[in-house]
């Protein structure tokens, strides 16, 4: 059922998730497609902020910015799969995998090597900060609001 709340987690995590992909491109290998990054992440970072941070309101600061963080790390979790599942069918393609087996831990592979490209910290430092912020602005929607 629709909500104040979890409207307000929605829209607050996508913007989240915009911003994180905004600040990891530059992370990536030169040469690198980014047409829908942005906005398939923000897809993403709506869909997390709904089910997961909208849920999980009026229990207090403490567990919204709790609910928070743990919304910020399945944002990065569901973006690093569908990005490597869309680059391992974008490889296979090119039949550049013998069998569907190597091309499943294709993926896993690919969400490593694009994990290993969080080393720069604007993009964790975004999702934390924003994580911490969308779980307290979210808490305070659902105080106003509900």
């Amino acid at each position: 059922m629709p909500t104040a709340p979890k409207l307000t987690a929605a829209v607050i995590f996508a913007l989240v998730a915009a911003i994180a992909a905004h600040l990891f491109i530059p992370a990536l290998p030169e040469g690198t497609q980014v047409k829908l990054f942005r906005e398939i992440s923000a897809a993403i970072g709506f869909l997390c902020g709904w089910l997961i941070m909208g849920r999980m309101t009026g229990r207090g600061m403490v567990e919204a910015i709790n609910r928070g963080l743990v919304t910020s790390v399945s944002i990065l979790f569901w973006c690093l799969l569908v990005f490597s599942i869309y680059f391992m069918i974008r490889k296979s393609t090119r039949m550049m995998y013998d069998g569907p087996m190597e091309a499943v831990l294709g993926i896993f592979e690919m969400m490593l090597e694009f994990g290993m490209l969080l080393k720069s910290p604007a993009t964790p430092v975004a999702l934390a900060a924003g994580g911490v912020l969308g779980g307290m602005l979210t808490e305070a929607a659902s105080r106003r609001w509900s």
